[in-house]
């Protein structure tokens, strides 16, 4: 897949509405600003960025189907909220409408609402901008946008937390790997401070 930043923009206008296709003009922007602060791949990290929502607005019966019929989708997907669908189903969508191949982008775009356990730098950039972009302008926002401006983990960290404490407060299930997600950046802030407390 080797389509430039044009043509991958006028790929997933289609499949945006005007407000999301402006969204996804922004991550693409602050995804590259965080993936040269954090020596992510500009070339891959933009494609990702571009394609994250491109399966936002498919059918609901569709995304299911997917789910179903394609072995690499976790079934548990089926037993959550249907806004996680759309980034797994892109990756694998993606793979056969325009030949995606590259499993780091894929990885971006699986993760970018849920967040994993083991993200690379390029799943924690995606996953970042997605949440930070200008246009988001939600509780806890601001303090997530300073942290990045210097430490991509804890960025990430104070994201799924502020995520995993509005999924609870409206009493809504959370989903696994969300909760993998914190656990793993939280030990590995933990890591770090019990080292700097060593030195």
């Amino acid at each position: 897949m080797h389509l430039s930043r044009e043509k991958l923009l006028e790929f997933v206008q289609p499949h945006l509405t005007k407000t999301r296709y402006e969204h996804t003009v922004r991550v693409t922007e602050t995804a590259l600003i965080l993936a040269n602060r954090f020596g992510a791949n500009q070339e891959l990290t933009e494609k990702a960025a571009i394609l994250h929502d491109y399966a936002k607005y498919k059918p609901k019966e569709d995304m299911e189907r997917w789910i179903i019929s394609d072995r690499r989708l976790p079934k548990d997907l089926l037993n959550h909220h249907h806004e996680l669908w759309h980034g797994p189903v892109a990756a694998v969508m993606l793979e056969k409408e325009i030949g995606l191949a590259d499993s780091a982008i894929k990885s971006a775009i699986a993760c970018h609402t849920s967040g994993k356990k083991n993200m690379s730098i390029m799943d924690k950039v995606v996953f970042l901008a997605d949440y930070i972009e200008p246009g988001r302008g939600f509780s806890g926002v601001e303090e997530v946008r300073k942290t990045a401006e210097s430490n991509l983990d804890q960025a990430c960290l104070q994201a799924l937390s502020n995520t995993i404490q509005f999924l609870t407060n409206k009493s809504r299930s959370v989903y696994p790997d969300t909760i993998h997600a914190y656990n793993d950046l939280l030990e590995i802030k933990n890591n770090s401070r019990e080292e700097n407390d060593g030195k």
